[in-house]
């Protein structure tokens, strides 16, 4: 690395600091702080999506799979490509429970009992996965610096500056600095393409030296045959709703269609940018016979590329994309972490009666505190996928509750709880019979997560339906709620927001077991026409992004 290069890494943290500042100086309210008072516009909501949903160690981990087993292992990253036409439809369940977190959602929906249950969970999911991301991105700059950089170092300094941002302006500064900080991650997700195409003669010169496998959309030598990806899909559309972030994700733009594009959308580019990282795997293991260079790990790819490819200057930048990487999922985290404290264990126990200013104040330092815990849980950690693998796993078992609560109106605090139980008993019973071995993380596989999820959505339907159902009024609340428009500008005449059914955006997935009725099949187009026209569009892209990755490995 050369002294341009440090400047850049370090200039690019500062500037980012003061921004994330800058922008912070009209928070005066908890709502403003937690929502942003759901002002985002589209665009913030899609830089928002895509910056907190890209982590640096995806294209470190898709470049090195890519590297050993060739382009089809794509699919490990694209394993949520066939559900997110889906987001289109969930995205209003978060705004329409007005809401400031999930487990508020599961309160409303279960009880406290399984709030509190759910908001543990939450409050994991954070500090593990913040902890792994700072991890991991310190591992990249470590291995792409040429170990000139602490990794330490790296995660103290991008925590010292998302801290001070964060805490100052909320989920107003994580937003606006996700949306700067996507174009760096765009331009960490191309860079190295260019260049290494150069140094190996184009698609030409890799098909000489690669196996034809190498440059498939699909295959067997991938390792995901069609049961895996069936599995890690239905992992994704379950798992996707139980987020904890998914609320500031799909809730807080100006209207609901701001918040269903930014997270639809913004999961596409996501999609978009992963054929950059696959292809700098093809790059990478053309260069290493080029060069006549064993790789120990194949995780080195991409670092190896940087190093060989970048030049100064070029470094830095590279360095700063991959800081801005995690960055953006990690202020964005820490809001969610402070909302969830303050909201389902501050108000709730502590100080029911608390005045907005001391809301806002407690926000801020828990937020603060447990995103430190996230840095201990960082400087410890040793196995970076382990820990997303847990959080993910987990957060599909909640999912169950989730999801199905939202579809199914019979559904109660007993089926909730019986399908967190018996999937995670489930979980550890199959692996352990697999592999002989207890432990708390186990190697993801499709088998044993089948298991899981079949017994816990089994425990799920029949328990609620062997046990007295929730009180009437209480579900009858919270059922109109997703029945009606949360960014009308006017009430109806009766007082309320207006059904959602006479502007075209009744949810299809809304009470699912109720589409044998001969009532909602009345005007449907008309009554779903927001969900069918995005839904659509939302399948459309999918399928022109698969048909440009087929395109690009036609090349040469």
């Amino acid at each position: 690395m050369a002294i341009i290069d440090f400047v850049i890494l370090f200039g690019y943290l500062l500037t980012i600091t003061l921004f994330g500042l800058w922008i912070s100086r009209r928070i005066k309210t908890s709502d403003n702080y937690f929502r942003g008072e759901r002002k985002f516009s589209w665009w913030i909501m899609m830089g928002q999506s895509f910056g907190t949903g890209t982590h640096a160690e995806m294209p470190v981990a898709q470049a090195g799979a890519v590297f050993t087993h060739g382009f089809a292992t794509i699919w490990y990253q694209w394993k949520n490509m066939l559900i997110t036409p889906f987001y289109w439809l969930i995205a209003p369940f978060y705004r329409r429970s007005e809401r400031t977190t999930i487990g508020e959602i599961i309160e409303d929906r279960y009880g406290r009992n399984l709030g509190v249950i759910y908001s543990i969970f939450a409050v994991a999911f954070f500090v593990f996965n913040m902890g792994a991301m700072l991890q991991g991105a310190a591992k990249v700059i470590s291995i792409a610096s040429g170990d000139l950089i602490s990794p330490n170092g790296v995660v103290l300094a991008m925590t010292a500056a998302f801290m001070i941002y964060s805490f100052a302006g909320g989920l107003v500064s994580a937003a606006y600095t996700d949306f700067i900080q996507s174009f760096l991650i765009i331009l960490l997700s191309m860079m190295l393409i260019p260049l290494g195409l150069k140094e190996v003669n184009g698609f030409t010169g890799m098909k000489q030296v690669l196996p034809d496998h190498f440059f498939e959309l699909f295959n067997a030598h991938s390792g995901i045959t069609v049961f895996t990806l069936a599995m890690l899909t239905l992992n994704g559309i379950v798992g996707i709703t139980a987020q904890p972030h998914m609320i500031s994700m799909c809730a807080t733009g100006h209207s609901e269609r701001s918040g269903r594009i930014g997270q639809t959308f913004g999961s596409m580019v996501k999609r978009l940018v992963t054929i950059g990282w696959a292809l700098t795997g093809l790059v990478v293991a053309a260069l290493v016979i080029k060069n006549n260079v064993t790789l120990k790990d194949p995780e080195m790819a991409f670092g190896y590329g940087s190093r060989m490819l970048l030049g100064p200057g070029l470094t830095g930048l590279m360095l700063a994309a991959i800081v801005a990487a995690n960055m953006s999922a990690c202020s964005n985290f820490m809001v969610n972490i402070g909302a969830l404290f303050t909201q389902n264990f501050y108000k709730r126990y502590v100080n029911q009666n608390a005045a907005d200013k001391k809301l806002l104040k407690m926000g801020r330092i828990s937020g603060l505190m447990l995103s430190l815990m996230a840095v201990v849980f960082a400087l410890s950690i040793k196995n970076v996928l382990h820990a997303f693998l847990f959080t993910e796993t987990f957060a599909a078992f909640m999912g169950i509750m989730f999801l199905g609560g939202i579809i199914w109106k019979r559904a109660n605090r007993y089926g909730a709880f019986a399908s967190i139980l018996v999937s995670i008993t489930t979980y550890y019973v199959v692996n352990f019979y697999f592999t002989n071995q207890l432990t708390l993380v186990y190697k993801w596989t499709p088998t044993p997560f089948a298991w899981s999820m079949g017994l816990g959505f089994a425990a799920f339907f029949l328990v609620s339906k062997l046990t007295k159902p929730e009180k009437q009024e209480k579900m009858d609340i919270f059922f109109d709620n997703m029945r009606r428009k949360s960014d009308a500008s006017e009430l109806g005449p009766d007082g309320k927001k207006p059904l959602a059914e006479l502007t075209g955006d009744d949810l299809l997935l809304l009470d699912l077991p109720g589409w044998s009725k001969k009532s909602r099949w009345h005007n449907f187009f008309f009554r779903y026409r927001e969900d069918l026209i995005g839904f659509a569009l939302g399948w459309l892209t999918v399928g022109l992004l698969i048909l440009l990755a087929w395109g690009i490995l036609q090349i040469g």
